[in-house]
């Protein structure tokens, strides 16, 4: 191939060279390669030079390498170059480099093992890959299994899923996921989930089946073939396991750094538990048979742990404890059989002693007696013709024996438990088909290979055939379906190796001979091959330095066997004795084992094929006498190769998948690529065959409109036709000269190996030229655009200089005259401060002169001045001297004749008291003379009082006349005092006037400082004022920057508030929806039981098929507490139809799930109960606290209440009169009944009419009066008990003596006096109301001020604790206090508020209700006339029923509900009354009925009405609930339903935009809000359903819409799509388009609009829709590499746009939909953005905010470029995009819900239609309801 593209071989050609380490390295080409040239000049990729030579024998050119647009492709047959190099390196860049673990290689998808857990396998990607086409996603084992379900669904054909690899490679787990898968998309997780069942039993067989290997910690030792079965819906009914070929051998050895099976590690972990105490076990190290490994222990493994893990294992399959102690005791006994001693007893026997503790163990756990166990292991029966002998054997026979009857217990044991998990797994339902998933080893090799190798490798053999001959017979039909010319393709064929091993005189046929030998050994075999094949097969090799050893050459490799132990192996012989030992044994379980010992026909180490398909089972073999010891002398070798063959009928009676499983290194290190151990298991697996035979004819392949998409650009517009394929072939013609390096197929072209990257050569180096041509324009643009703009620069430059020249001519000239001025102005400024210098001298001469003058004048006229103070002071100081001198002595002559008079006095008085005192003394007893005495006394005082007095006044005379006289004398005496002292003192005057003139020059000199320091000092004060006003000037500047940053931190702390606030308004958004998301989900979970239920009763039904009348309710019969729950009376229905048919006991059906059906049905109901009870208490509590507001709201309203008391009393009374004569009127009118009707115009009818206008006549007048009188009353009342208060004693006030003078009559004063007394009554008891408010109210306050007091002190504690706080937490800490309040009193007013309404909808109901009652009580009082007998006809007056106005009513009989059920909902035809009729008139018509009904009280017909509607639209969604028209237009009429029920239920919040007339009709008797809530339920249900509708209609269209179809044309170019189109997978319905989704949604719109939906409903639709539209779009572009390109991006990016548009069409930018479709595009934006920088990454990481981190990185990992000039991205910079990610919290889901459903809502919608209005057209055959 590389000879005839030797043209390929230029210069920057990169090819692939042989390497050592690396397997292929990549060189490119330094010189151009000519024909004949031996070596090729390459440069290696790290610089260096190299000179590659070629074989001169055949002179085969290395392998070209594919261009970078082709590395990384999702098939490997979509490469340009199919070899070796290629395949690896693909591989090793889409493992390392996009952490990609999964490869198409044609039908083979390459799994390659992560040792990493990836998030790949959730729910959500299962869903993304179900119902998808195998190549339209990205490799995956999720597609290969898809691909088996859809063909076993379309073909009708079995499929089976081949998963092979070497261990370690992850066959188990890619095994596991397949299964699961189909678990998950057969629908049979709700019911038996086999494959949880399947997962439960993994623990039993990996701890029996697996053990440690040098190469993996978990090998599976054995193959295994599970059978998933199912039912003719494809849904999982059971499963059955096939194991192939046991590894029996390592029971008894291990190589080193290997264990035994990992159960015997577990049991010996748990060996201290107490119920593994008898097993006398202890560590693993103190037993033969583990410890060979020397390595007991695996790193990370805790084998107690794994035991529970077993256990509770067997537990989940039905394994009680009993059976798993039996288990387990086999197993300990085994591990005590290794440790039997055997020693020689002599050269030809040996000998057990006795006593021996391993066996008396091992005899006691298995129940058998120790002699007969012990002589039988050292001794053997030989049978002749005629005797039987017992012979001993040597101690290595009989190790060995003791080795074969341990491994032939853990068979045994192995296939007990491997029937027991297919029991678990069988099902009774018969069985459809089946999927087949075999989990089997690789082909193997090692240094020493066995026996168990070359079954191995046998087996590999026989796949590798049936694989080889799969893709051969693929690759031909398509050929032929293709009509492309077929040429026989050279493949590997592997028969003749097959034949070697199996054939006649094979490996195996003289294996088997050797066996039968009676002195066979395995160097007699060896000689015995070497003789029959060495020299007649090729195949066949004998190695040089060894004579017990043979060489195959296998398809993989050559592999060298070792011949010792082969015929041992092969034999697998058993002493019969032991056997029949072991039967003979007390142990059940053991016996169990072996008691079906003759039936064995299933291969040692294999499980018998129980409950798989019957046709593909080994038929059992007759009983025969000596059969089964017949059937147990069978080989190994022969009954493995019988296996295999059942194995391969079985796979080739199915269609097969292929999943190879690739070890990447030997260190389990996460993704991390090693080149040989890669190669090696690509040679071995196959995947390099498949490459081969794909090159070898056509590997590429291309449609015609993909071919013409990618190479458009090598074509002439001449070229193009209308006609694509011919203008291909004629492009093809001229590009390819060669007609057999391409075919034209019917839909394809089909090119050679190599032609597809000559096509893109061509087409790069058109590109290229182009590309140069561009340049070469652009730079041309460029140079003459940068001249031009040099010439202008240069231009500019000048004019510039030039003016700038000028300018400065103009400065200088400028200068030279301003320095002419300047110097006039300088000479005149130095003579005008000459002068002013000379004045201001002068006039400060002047100014000192006039100063000294006038300080000399001011000094004389001061002196003056101060001279007569002086003599005023001094005059007036001895004037003063000489007053208290005088004033002195007048005081002292004072008192001296004061103190000379009271000395007189006192000697008077003490001479009377002697007297007196001599006299009491002598005349003791004498009082009457002393009183006589006394009086005389008395008499003498007075006159001796008579007497002073004018003593006093004489004495006063002469004193006053003595001081004048003294006072005089004094005057004279101190002037002459005067006199003498003035002259003294003149000389004492001058000297102070001396003195006082010195202080005064001192006081002068001092007054100078003073004033030289103030002027210091003003100085300094005027500095510092300077300085403070700077200072005060920075402090205003400061302050107002604070205030500017107070005000600052305010705005932040109140944006702060707001975000907060916000955050805050928008988590309880969020919880709202969570709560209604779950309600929804609830009632989705509800709806899906009710479900399963009716499907269980149908099959209960049809299984029983006994009829059982009489067991269920019919209408007539339901409970009148239906209401509570009426939406579940079909599940009730149900029940009593199970309960009826619990008789019949032989119905095949499984129960179980029935009652958890019932039981998840009943803990529902109790979970609504409990809300509803929660809901009751929690309005219980809105009602007292809403009873408290009342009482508020009434004591404000006080004197308004009262006067509306008075008027309601006085009505109430004038109604029983008006209601008395009425009744009179009507007994008057019955009498005249029989005459004639009471129709208009009549007698009875006028009268009537008259006495009613009069009675409403009087009433009126008598409610005026009544109400003036009992006004003036009132106030008469109040001025009375005014002036009785103030004037107690006072008569009664004039104006009620007035009033009652004037009540002259009799009659109207008792009238009055009665009304007066009425009038106290009431006032008396409304007093005492008054008090009973107040106390009330006082207790209310007192209540109030309590909780005011508290909510103080906690406000103070809140206070304390804030004050604590630093001052952000302290703010933060106050706006949520805040929030929180003020969410309080919200919730608080919002409740208080529902309370108020709801009681004054209550209230209005009674009263309507009591106003009903009496209308009913009266007319069935004016129905029967007391006087009518029983037989005469009844003929009552029409009174009430009179002819009136349509009132909106439709009235209907009891016997035609179902007729209106029936033709108003189960036949109606939703196309013909959204066409022809008025929106939701089914409703309408539905509320009409349901309005009378309530009218007419008839609460059994409303009850019946509203189950009957619910039930029956169930039912028609049940049966057509896929059609999106008609689950529209239910959900549009149920919400009309709801809305009228909302509209006329009488609740205010209701009534606001209702008419007057719209407020008449509201219902009057019952209330329906619990069924509101039930309807709502079901809106919410119809809505869902709908979801579902839109969503199935819509899933198939948006992948190849949104993303497939290219709307811009030529944007994005097509890439080679692999071998195939997956044409196997079923073929494409159709192409959609943007336009088809357009479409789509102008359908969905105008069919909501045209049925009349809510707008509101509308928008929350589309919402959705957008949502879905979104998140499928964005899944399948995480999981297609396909589509993550540039060109991809702006594709999305122009369909969302066209979204838009549409959304702008049609108002709805609104709804939240565009925001559904952010993280689509911010992916189309990812795709676009650069992708190299830290900068990039930062934009990247702001900018896709919506996506989360593994979204982000999975679509950098997928990027791909699709033409040469774009650039992959690199690992660095996704590391670099992940480092800045790490910190983001979000879950770690990789793709978007597509079965997220908003919570939906229902905003109350009132219609502006009137009832009265609506007409019922006759199409709807409704004729039988009446107009009412």
């Amino acid at each position: 191939m590389n000879q005839e593209l030797d043209f390929m071989f230029v210069k920057y050609a990169r090819v692939w060279i042989p390497d050592v380490e690396e397997v292929w390295r990549s060189a490119e080409l330094t010189k151009d390669y000519r024909q004949g040239d031996g070596v090729l000049q390459l440069q290696l990729e790290d610089g260096k030079e190299l000179e590659y030579k070629l074989d001169p024998k055949t002179n085969n050119l290395p392998h070209l390498r594919n261009p970078d647009i082709l590395v990384g492709e999702n098939d490997l047959t979509a490469l340009s170059y199919l070899h070796e190099p290629a395949v690896l390196h693909n591989l090793k860049v889409r493992f390392t480099d996009s952490k990609l673990i999964y490869t198409y290689c044609g039908i083979v998808l390459v799994a390659i093992n992560p040792y990493e857990t990836l998030p790949i396998y959730g729910s959500d990607i299962i869903n993304a890959y179900s119902g998808q086409n195998m190549g339209d996603m990205d490799p995956h084992i999720f597609a290969v299994a898809e691909e088996a379900y859809k063909q076993m669904a379309r073909d009708e054909r079995n499929q089976s899923i081949i998963v092979s690899g070497e261990s370690g490679a992850g066959k188990t787990v890619s095994a596991k996921y397949a299964m699961r898968y189909f678990a998950t998309v057969s629908g049979s997780a709700s019911e038996a989930n086999v494959e949880e069942k399947v997962l439960a039993s993994n623990p039993i067989m990996e701890s029996i089946g697996n053990a440690k290997t040098t190469r993996n910690d978990n090998s599976s030792r054995f193959g295994k073939y599970i059978e998933i079965g199912f039912d003719k819906r494809y849904h999982i009914i059971g499963a059955n396991m096939r194991t192939y070929l046991l590894e029996k051998s390592r029971v008894v050895f291990q190589a080193d750094e290997e264990r035994n099976y990992h159960i015997f590690y577990q049991l010996c972990a748990s060996a201290q538990l107490p119920e593994f105490k008898a097993l006398k076990l202890g560590k693993a190290d103190n037993f033969h048979y583990t410890k060979q490994g020397r390595n007991p222990v695996i790193d990370g493994i805790d084998d107690a742990k794994e035991m529970s893990t077993t256990r509770n294992a067997f537990a989940l399959l039905g394994v009680n404890e009993s059976y798993q102690m039996g288990l387990f005791q086999i197993l300990a006994s085994i591990l005590h059989l290794g440790n039997v001693e055997v020693k020689d007893r002599d050269s030809d026997s040996s000998i057990i002693p006795p006593n021996n503790g391993h066996l008396s163990v091992f005899c006691e756990l298995m129940g058998v007696t120790y002699q007969d166990m012990s002589h039988w292991l050292c001794h053997k029966k030989l049978k002749t013709a005629t005797e039987t002998y017992i012979k001993p054997v040597p101690k290595l026979q009989a190790i060995n024996a003791r080795d074969a009857l341990a491994k032939h217990i853990y068979a045994k044991l192995f296939n007990w438990i491997v029937d027991h998990v297919n029991k678990s797994l069988h099902s009774t339902v018969k069985q459809h088909s089946f999927i087949g998933v075999l989990d089997i080893y690789g082909f193997e090799t090692f240094e020493i290979n066995s026996f168990e190798q070359f079954c191995i490798n046998y087996a590999n053999e026989k796949l590798q055939q049936q694989f080889n001959m799969h893709v051969f017979k693929l690759e031909q039909e398509e050929y032929m379906k293709e009509q492309i010319p077929w040429t026989l393709i050279d493949f590997y064929d592997n028969q003749p190796c097959i034949n070697l091993i199996e054939a006649k005189m094979g490996v195996l046929d003289l294996l088997d001979e050797e066996c039968k030998m009676p002195k066979g050994s395995d160097d007699s075999w060896a000689q015995k091959l070497y003789n029959t094949h060495l020299k007649t097969c090729a195949l066949f090799e004998k190695p040089r330095m060894s004579n017990k050893a043979f060489i195959i050459q296998h398809f993989a490799d050559k592999v060298e066997y070792q011949c010792d132990g082969f015929l041992e192996k092969n034999k697998d012989t058993v002493n019969e004795e032991q056997i029949h030992v072991l039967k003979a044994s007390k142990f059940d379980l053991l016996v169990e084992l072996f008691h079906d010992e003759e039936k064995a026909t299933s291969p040692t180490g294999a499980a018998p094929t129980t409950g798989g398909r019957t046709r593909l089972s080994v038929k059992p073999v007759k009983s025969k006498t000596g059969q089964a010891s017949k059937e147990h002398k069978k080989t190994v070798g022969l009954q493995f190769r019988n296996s295999l063959h059942l194995l391969m009928e079985t796979l080739n009676a199915t269609t097969p998948h292929y999943v190879r499983c690739i070890k990447p290194n030997d260190y389990k290190f996460a993704f991390t690529f090693d080149p040989k151990r890669a190669v090696q298991q690509l040679r071995a697996c196959g995947v390099l065959e498949t490459i081969r035979i794909s090159a070898a004819g056509f590997p590429s392949r291309w449609t015609y409109q993909e071919f013409f998409s990618r190479y458009r650009v090598l074509m002439i517009q001449k070229d193009v036709l209308t006609d694509r394929k011919m203008t291909c072939k004629n492009v093809l013609e001229k590009l390819v000269q060669d007609p057999d390096k391409y075919q034209f197929g019917k839909t394809k072209i089909f090119f050679r190996a190599g032609q597809v990257a000559y096509l893109e050569k061509l087409r790069a180096d058109k590109l290229r030229a182009a590309c140069i041509r561009i340049q070469k324009t652009i730079r041309c643009w460029l140079a003459r655009k940068k001249y031009l703009r040099m010439k202008h620069a240069a231009t500019t430059i000048q004019r510039y200089v030039r003016g700038h020249q000028a300018r400065c001519l103009a400065k200088f000239l400028r200068r030279t005259r301003a320095a002419i001025i300047i110097q006039k102005y300088q000479r005149m400024y130095v003579q005008k401060t000459c002068y002013k210098r000379k004045q201001a001298a002068a006039l400060a001469m002047q100014c000192i002169l006039r100063a000294y003058m006038a300080r000399q004048l001011y000094k004389a006229l001061l002196r003056e001045h101060k001279a007569i103070i002086i003599q005023k002071m001094v005059r007036g100081w001895l004037a003063r001297q000489w007053f208290k001198r005088s004033l002195r002595a007048i005081v002292y002559l004072q008192c001296c004749i004061r103190r000379m008079r009271a000395k007189w006095e006192l000697k008077k008085l003490k001479i009377e008291a002697r007297s007196v005192e001599h006299f009491k003394k002598l005349n003791i007893g004498m009082e009457n003379k002393i009183m006589q005495l006394q009086r005389r006394i008395d008499e003498q005082n007075k006159d001796n009082r008579s007497l002073s007095e004018r003593l006093n006044g004489l004495e006063i005379s002469h004193a006053a006349e003595s001081e004048r006289m003294r006072v005089e004398v004094h005057r004279l005496r101190g002037a002459e005092e005067d006199a003498k002292n003035n002259a003294n003192k003149v000389a004492t005057l001058l000297e102070e006037l001396e003195r006082l003139r010195k202080d005064l020059k001192n006081t002068q000199k001092e007054k100078k400082a003073i004033e030289d320091w103030a002027k210091t000092y003003q100085d300094e004060m005027e500095q510092m004022i300077s300085e403070l006003k700077e200072q005060n000037h920075l402090l205003k500047n400061e302050k107002n920057d604070l205030n500017r940053l107070i005000q600052e931190q305010g705005q932040q702390w109140t944006e702060k508030m707001q975000r907060a606030l916000k955050e805050e308004t928008q988590q309880l958004e969020n919880d709202l929806n969570e709560e209604r998301s779950r309600y929804q989900n609830l009632l989705t979970e509800h709806l899906r039981l009710e479900e399963k239920y009716d499907d269980l009763k149908e099959e209960i039904t049809l299984a029983v098929n006994v009829p059982k009348p009489g067991h269920r309710r019919t209408d007539s019969t339901h409970s009148s507490n239906e209401s509570e729950c009426t939406y579940n009376s079909e599940f009730a229905e149900s029940e009593e139809g199970s309960r009826g048919g619990e008789d019949v006991s032989k119905a095949i059906l499984d129960m179980s799930l029935f009652l958890k059906l019932q039981k998840r049905v009943s803990e529902l109901e109790q979970e609504k109960q409990s809300l509803q009870n929660e809901l009751d208490r929690r309005e219980e509590q809105f009602q007292r606290a809403r009873a408290r507001d009342d009482e508020e709201h009434k004591k404000a309203r006080g004197a308004e209440l009262e006067y509306e008391s008075l008027k309601r009393q006085e009505l109430e009374s004038e109604n029983k009169k008006l209601k008395h004569h009425l009744n009179e009127m009507r007994q008057s009118l019955r009498g005249s009944a029989e005459a004639g009707s009471a129709a208009p115009g009549s007698p009875p009818y006028t009268v009537l009419l008259d006495q009613l206008n009069s009675s409403n006549e009087e009433l009126e007048v008598r409610k005026e009066e009544v109400l003036i009188l009992r006004s003036q009353l009132v106030s008469q009342k109040e001025a009375m008990q005014h002036k009785v208060r103030h004037k107690a004693t006072m008569t009664e006030p004039l104006p009620y003596i007035e009033d009652v003078q004037k009540l002259t009559d009799a009659k109207e004063i008792s009238q009055a006096y009665m009304g007066l007394k009425d009038t106290n009554r009431l006032l008396e008891s409304q007093l005492q109301a008054q008090r009973r408010s107040h106390d009330n109210e006082v207790e209310v306050l007192r209540g109030e001020l309590q909780s005011v007091k508290e909510d103080n002190n906690r406000q103070q504690q809140l206070l304390a604790q804030n004050l604590q706080l630093p001052p952000e937490a302290r703010i933060e800490a106050s706006l949520q206090h805040e929030i929180t309040r003020l969410t309080n009193e919200n919730l608080d007013l919002m409740e208080q508020l529902e309370k108020q309404d709801k009681t004054v909808r209550k209230l209005k109901k009674q009263l309507k209700v009591f106003a009903k009652k009496i209308n009913d009580l009266e007319g069935g009082q004016m129905d029967v006339s007391p006087g009518q007998t029983t037989d005469e006809p009844v003929h009552p007056v029409n009174i009430p029923r009179r002819e009136k106005d349509f009132q909106g009513m439709l009235e209907y009989k009891k016997e035609d509900e179902l007729k209106l059920v029936k033709n108003l909902i189960l036949e109606l035809k939703p196309r013909g009354v959204a066409v022809n009729l008025i929106p939701g008139l089914p409703a309408y018509i539905l509320f009409m009925c349901l309005r009378h009904a309530d009218y007419v009280n008839d609460d059994q017909k409303v009850r019946s009405l509203l189950t009957s509607v619910i039930n029956s639209i169930k039912k028609i969604l049940k049966k057509r609930g896929d059609d999106f028209e008609t689950v529209s237009f239910w959900l549009s009429n149920t919400c009309r339903f709801l809305h009228c029920l909302k509209q006329y239920s009488g609740d205010e919040q209701f009534m606001k935009h209702n008419s007057p007339k719209q407020n008449d009709h509201c219902l009057s008797n019952f209330d329906l809000a619990e069924y509101r809530q039930v309807l709502s339920d079901l809106a919410i249900q119809i809505y869902q359903q709908l979801i579902k509708s839109m969503e199935s209609i819509l899933q198939p269209m948006i992948v190849s819409g949104m993303l497939e179809h290219e709307t811009i044309q030529g944007v994005s170019g097509v890439k080679p799509t692999g071998l195939r189109k997956r044409t196997s997978s079923i073929a494409d319905e159709g192409t959609y388009t943007l336009d088809s989704i357009i479409r789509q949604l102008n359908s969905f719109h105008s069919i909501m609009c045209q049925h009349g939906t809510d707008p509101e409903l509308i928008k929350q639709v589309v919402k959705q829709q957008f949502y879905i539209i979104g998140a499928v779009t964005l899944n399948n572009l995480l999981l297609r590499k396909d589509m993550c390109s540039w060109s991809k991006g702006m594709q999305i990016r122009y369909n969302v746009s066209q979204l838009e548009e549409w959304l702008r069409d049609k108002n709805l930018m609104t709804c939240g939909a565009k925001e559904t479709l952010e993280p689509l595009i911010q992916a189309a934006q990812l795709l676009q953005v650069k992708k190299k920088t830290d900068e990039d990454a930062e934009a990247i990481c702001s900018m896709c905010n919506a996506l989360s981190t593994a979204q982000i990185v999975k679509v950098l990992n997928l990027y791909t470029p699709v033409n040469a000039f774009e650039e992959r991205v690199s690992v660095l910079f996704i590391r670099t995009i992940q480092t800045r990610l790490r910190d983001r919290k979000e879950s770690p889901q990789l793709l978007m819900d597509t079965k997220v459903i908003y919570p939906v809502t229902f905003p109350f919608n009132p219609s502006s239609l009137a009832l009265e209005t609506i007409q019922i057209p006759g199409s709807l055959n409704l004729a039988f309801l009446t107009r009412v």
